[in-house]
């Protein structure tokens, strides 16, 4: 068993840091059918085990930092599913518990960030491609606060506020975050130099600039060539570590569901991207253990 023994702000201090890949694809590669609204949210009540093998099996890669099942794990999914809230709290809290147990059997330190999806993960229609979903930063607000509780009083290490399309949305979930206990990082999903909504970049990145709370600034679900400017911009302007996990490359058709075109991925990149910043760098979609390990092996090399 092997338990960090420091916070995970304090090794980012001491280098970079490997994260897994994406989950969605590994449980996938298990057998696991995740057509459901929930997506591998669905997992945690009906298979948490399919959950444990994928983040073991990244584990066994060589990442350092696991991201937890609960990115499409909302209050208002699980009533779809016909969950209370009681029991929608313990399976929230049981994706910390599963990665957090994945983490301990591992060789070398290994925390757990707890994932917290935007708004348009809940609704499964794309929307989280986009955002400018037609709320305020208050209704965002209100609609985070309460899973993000949840996911904080299990106790991982960080909250990925992740995927994040609008900035006014990551205003929201910081503020929701406010006050939980658990220092957080926040990286947007982007296109180009702009956020999904189409804000720039730059203005995107100040909002976590002055936070003291937010660990780790930067960007993922995106392609890896769009990554090479984000990490530039996050580091210079907010000054923060930068957290870096693209997607493979390939083109999600959120119409037909699925995915096409070459993979593009380079764990070769890391160099550049540790260079310019990095101290998080991982994959997203597609990029499973394989991909992971390559960018391990990339790490300890240099």
């Amino acid at each position: 068993m092997s338990i960090p023994a420091i916070p995970l702000a304090a090794a980012l201090e001491r280098g970079p840091l490997v994260l897994d890949g994406g989950l969605s694809n590994q449980l996938e590669a298990q057998g696991c059918d995740l057509s459901d609204e929930l997506w591998s949210a669905r997992l945690l009540a009906d298979d948490p085990g399919q959950l444990d093998a994928a983040h073991t099996a990244y584990v066994r890669a060589g990442a350092r930092v696991l991201i937890t099942g609960s990115y499409q794990a909302t209050y208002e999914g699980f009533a779809h599913r016909g969950v209370g809230d009681e029991e929608a709290t313990a399976l929230l809290r049981r994706s910390v518990e599963l990665a957090r147990g994945a983490a301990e059997r591992g060789a070398e330190p290994v925390w757990v960030a707890a994932s917290v999806g935007p708004y348009g993960a809940m609704l499964a229609d794309g929307s989280e491609y986009r955002g400018r979903y037609g709320l305020g930063v208050a209704e965002l607000t209100r609609f985070h606060r309460p899973r993000i509780e949840a996911l904080a009083s299990a106790g991982p290490d960080v909250l990925a506020l992740e995927t994040v399309p609008d900035a006014d949305e990551a205003e929201a979930m910081l503020s929701a975050a406010e006050g939980c206990g658990v220092p957080v990082w926040l990286s947007y999903s982007i296109a180009g130099e702009t956020t999904r909504a189409g804000q720039p970049l730059r203005d995107a990145f100040v909002l976590a600039a002055g936070t003291g709370q937010v660990i780790a600034v930067g960007v993922n679900c995106c392609e890896p060539g769009d990554a090479d400017r984000a990490v530039e911009l996050a580091a210079a302007i907010t000054g923060k570590p930068v957290v870096a996990y693209p997607n493979s490359g390939e083109e999600w058709d959120a119409t037909t569901r699925s995915w096409r075109g070459p993979a593009t991925f380079d764990p070769r990149r890391v160099d550049a991207w540790r260079a310019a910043g990095a101290r998080l760098i991982g994959g997203c979609c597609r990029v499973g253990p394989e991909r992971i390990a390559e960018l391990a092996t990339a790490l300890r090399n240099h």
